[in-house]
């Protein structure tokens, strides 16, 4: 049968309408398999967590999430419920009869999607011959040392186990539609896949598992992409059996995804299949009622980032902290991976050129990357001591010199300024004053490290000389600890702490798709992110001239490491010459992009995977017509109206180049409105522009 007619799906502000025919979501099931369903260990939380709402909206009691079964996640994020659907119910009832657990109930974030969840320690005694049927299945074998690789076949199994006997149960309807995140998922789909279970596959790489142990290795990765003998570098790391497993449900799947196109190049080369479908990852995105909310939430933010740096650099303070910048970078402690070693080499190099132009701007940088600690330290310490203590004694002067001057004005006498304060009050500020002396430099580090020595970021700011001097013109705060709102140094939460910010800096050269940045874009901060990661080749592909928008894109493709650096040090050196003013506009217009990033929009890219797996898998039920997908398409932002079309390179990011000059050229809502407008479709989902797939090859070569 034909795929019916989306009903609706709403245009985002300027962005064109969803026009892909939608599925009969009524005579369908759809499960998503993720080891990190209710079980948090990486950034596919997060994707499958978001984008629950937007599925649960089109598909309603037909989408079932299935995920491994931890008893303290089951009872702190899972409401357990009966299945509405009775073959669910029977299939369920099957296993459990036969030695299994399995669980059901609605994991309570947001959307409420219902949940099947599978005791992989209850089922462990079918371990060995499960071992011999996927051998059997496709002569891959496991050793017993693997723990991750053993549980992924257990889970595997009860999943293709499950599948049987929800098919066996359904018949031939409805059609049911599997999708499998990443390898630890994948088995279950190779099992069923063998066994020939009636159904529509879809799986998604988010991540090839060679591509992180080859970039872990500091390999020259992009660029020998095609010289790489793959089996030979998955055995000498002893993964040959889970890179085996990752391929086969590469090739057994209906249709294959990953999530940007820089990972679509690796997972070419490193599986051997080019994805089908790209499927970006998106966030929920919630608009504020009032326009400038979030500028607000900056300003209120950046105060707290204030405090703590007033503690910190107590005895330091010689620089004014209204014309200083926060730059931060966070995430997995991967040191070249996340591109922290071309970040700090570029900090250098900010430095030198910030002193010889004699720039009153101080930056400080915060390098936030859980490490192995013992506590904090006891400087980090005694600085909120020392700040708090000046507080209290400002605090109590002021108080007495109110009280005084308000007597003096009441006699109505001009008080006597030099005798409004007497000798006790000058010798408690003395005393204040003397307290805050400091014969050290601020730490670099808020916590005692245990592997200091050898730790890659200290060695490093150990050798580029960024010790917190006086001279130093770029800061550097290393926070080896995820924040939280309850520290006693630092105490925000992660997204206080981003929208508090002035830029955050992800120059990473791994980075299949890349969450940071995105979340910054979504608060409206600028950020940096380079062209390995996907969430930058997103950008270049969506936005005309991204570093208008607040995305800085490094060149980290086809650039040498030193040319990276440069460019990464030009990119930040020219947003520290940005006025305030210029500074507000460009978060204005960074905020804008949030729609880009929503799932409402990039949700139907998912839509598009599961339209393609049901018709080659049930061609004489669904068809798809592939020459007819052109309504079907992205959209490229303009250049922001009010930024002169020229062709040369300014280092200016905004209409403005002084406060002086005048304010009424710029209207955000005006050029807002201007940019909706002049929005383009240029490329069609599920095709690459001619000619680029075929370039994007030839380069990854």
């Amino acid at each position: 049968m034909r795929l019916s007619r989306s009903l609706s799906i709403t245009s985002l502000s300027g962005l064109p309408l969803w026009e892909e025919e939608s599925l009969p979501v009524q005579d369908l099931l759809l499960f998503e398999v993720s080891w990190e369903v209710t079980n948090k260990v990486g950034g596919i939380y997060t994707v499958i967590q978001t984008k629950a709402k937007i599925t649960v909206d089109e598909w309603g009691e037909n989408y079932i999430m299935m995920g491994p079964y931890y008893e303290h996640n089951f009872k702190t994020q899972v409401e357990k419920c009966e299945p509405p659907n009775q073959a669910i119910k029977a299939a369920m009832d099957s296993l459990n009869n036969n030695g299994c657990q399995v669980h059901f109930g609605r994991w309570l974030i947001e959307g409420s999607p219902y949940v099947i969840l599978f005791d992989i320690g209850a089922a462990a005694w079918n371990l060995d011959r499960w071992k011999g049927d996927l051998w059997n299945a496709c002569s891959i074998g496991l050793p017993y040392h693997d723990r991750e690789a053993n549980d992924s076949l257990i889970f595997g199994s009860l999943v293709a186990w499950f599948f049987k006997e929800l098919t066996d149960q359904l018949q031939d309807k409805p059609n049911v539609i599997a999708h499998f995140h990443e390898w630890q998922a994948g088995t279950g789909l190779v099992l069923s896949r063998s066994r020939k279970i009636p159904l529509a596959t879809v799986f998604t790489t988010h991540a090839t598992l060679l591509g992180r142990y080859l970039c872990a290795g500091n390999a020259d990765f992009y660029n020998n992409l095609d010289k790489f003998n793959i089996d030979q570098e998955a055995g000498e790391r002893q993964i040959y059996h889970r890179y085996c497993l990752e391929r086969a449900a590469v090739h057994c799947a209906h249709v294959f995804t990953t999530v940007s196109q820089i990972t679509a190049v690796e997972a070419n080369h490193m599986l051997h299949r080019q994805p089908d479908v790209v499927t970006p990852n998106g966030l929920n995105v919630r608009k504020f009622s009032a326009m400038h909310e979030f500028q607000n939430l900056h300003s209120m933010n950046k105060a707290k980032i204030q405090e703590f740096v007033r503690g910190h650099f107590y005895g330091h303070l010689d620089f004014n902290l209204e014309k200083t910048l926060f730059f931060f970078i966070a995430g997995r402690y991967e040191f070249s991976n996340k591109g922290a070693d071309l970040f700090l080499e570029s900090l250098s190099r900010l430095n030198y050129l910030l002193r010889v132009h004699k720039s009153d701007v101080t930056v400080v940088v915060f390098f936030i990357m859980p490490a192995k600690t013992n506590n904090f330290n006891v400087e980090s310490l005694k600085g909120q001591a020392v700040r708090k203590q000046l507080w209290d004694t400002a605090q109590s002067v002021k108080e007495k010199f109110g009280k005084r001057l308000y007597e003096s004005l009441l006699r109505g006498e001009i008080p006597d300024m030099s005798k409004i304060l007497d000798r006790d009050d000058f010798t408690i500020m003395k005393r204040a004053i003397y307290a805050t002396q400091r014969h050290t430099f601020p730490p670099v580090t808020t916590h005692n490290m245990l592997d200091d020595s050898t730790d890659p970021i200290l060695s490093n700011i150990r050798r580029i000389g960024l010790f917190n001097g006086r001279n130093d013109r770029v800061k550097i705060v290393f926070h080896p600890e995820f924040l939280s709102s309850t520290s006693p140094l630092l105490p925000m939460d992660y997204e206080e702490f981003v929208r508090g910010c002035h830029l955050g800096v992800f120059p990473s050269y791994y980075e299949p798709w890349g969450y940071t940045p995105g979340e910054c874009t979504v608060m409206g901060i600028p950020s940096v992110t380079t062209n390995l990661s996907g969430f930058g080749c997103f950008m270049e592909e969506h936005v005309s001239d991204p570093s208008e928008y607040g995305i800085y894109i490094v060149d980290r493709r086809f650039r040498s490491a030193d040319e990276s650096c440069n460019q990464l040090t030009q990119f930040l050196f020219s947003f520290c010459q940005q006025s305030r003013r210029q500074r507000i506009i460009q978060r204005n217009r960074t905020e804008r992009l949030s729609d880009l990033l929503d799932w409402r929009y990039l949700g139907r890219f998912y839509m598009h995977a599961r339209h393609l797996a049901l018709s080659r898998s049930f061609p004489g039920k669904f068809k798809m017509d592939h020459l007819n997908l052109a309504p079907t398409q992205g959209f490229r932002y303009p250049r922001p109206a009010s930024v002169p079309p020229s062709p040369s390179a300014s280092l200016h990011s905004t209409p403005h180049h002084s406060d002086e000059e005048d304010d009424d050229t710029y209207d955000e809502e005006e050029e807002a409105e201007k940019d909706r407008q002049n929005i383009k479709a240029p490329f069609t989902l599920g095709a690459e522009p001619e000619g680029k797939s075929k370039q994007l090859l030839e380069n990854g070569n």
